[in-house]
């Protein structure tokens, strides 16, 4: 599913190039659940940005589900991210002012599908994380684990075959956490490939596989 070759990746502060990343070498089939760890500045959520066609790769080659990335414009990266990758992150980024159904909905109204089918498809969404009962209801009225729920129902409305998280339980209590990543393992278990990268050592046990990174490399 994600074949990364020998992929470097530095960000240039005035005049000086900071590297990243520095040949990371790494394959994720499909149907893994696979978590990316490391120290702060360690590299990981560079590499989460790589692997979900958020950023550019500056050399190495990259294939998602078969097709190069590396190299791709930017439209081709927006083209990678609508078929094959849905996006969850510490902050849940939901609009305050519409209810929780309309925030899933979003990314529907983007691809021009009707408001019948929209609504019709988010309900499915939030029945998927156990949030039908507060569809109507907007995130002020939602606890933390809730409006992450709707999060991970919004990534989930254009069916993806990747989930890419970023330190999806980082602002959630202990209780809450676990409840967020047993939702993440009934999905892996039916069939959707996910990638996170987290710094919570007692994350890792709901994980399939653990990519540690030290100084932008793969040491284990």
């Amino acid at each position: 599913m994600i074949r990364l070759d020998n992929i470097y990746k530095a960000y240039q502060v005035g005049d000086i190039s900071l590297p990243v990343l520095r040949g990371i070498t790494l394959t994720i089939e499909e149907g893994e659940f696979v978590s990316i760890m490391g120290a702060s500045g360690s590299g990981k959520t560079t590499l989460l940005n790589l692997i979900g066609c958020l950023d550019s790769i500056d050399e190495g080659s990259y294939f998602l589900s078969g097709e190069k990335v590396l190299g791709a414009s930017s439209d081709q990266l927006a083209g990678f991210r609508s078929r094959h990758i849905g996006f969850v992150f510490q902050l849940f980024n939901l609009i305050p002012r519409i209810t929780a159904l309309r925030n899933v909905e979003l990314p529907l109204i983007y691809a021009g599908i009707s408001s019948v089918e929209r609504k019709n498809l988010a309900l499915e969404a939030l029945e998927n994380v156990g949030l039908t009962d507060r569809a109507h209801h907007v995130p002020a009225q939602l606890s933390g684990g809730q409006q992450q729920r709707v999060a991970i129902a919004r990534a989930l409305i254009n069916r993806p075959r990747i989930l890419v998280a970023d330190e999806p339980t980082g602002s959630l209590d202990s209780t809450t956490s676990q409840e967020i990543m047993r939702l993440f393992q009934a999905l892996n278990q039916g069939g959707m490939t996910i990638v996170m990268v987290t710094h919570e050592e007692e994350i890792e046990k709901y994980t399939r596989r653990i990519v540690r990174l030290v100084d932008g490399n793969i040491v284990s």
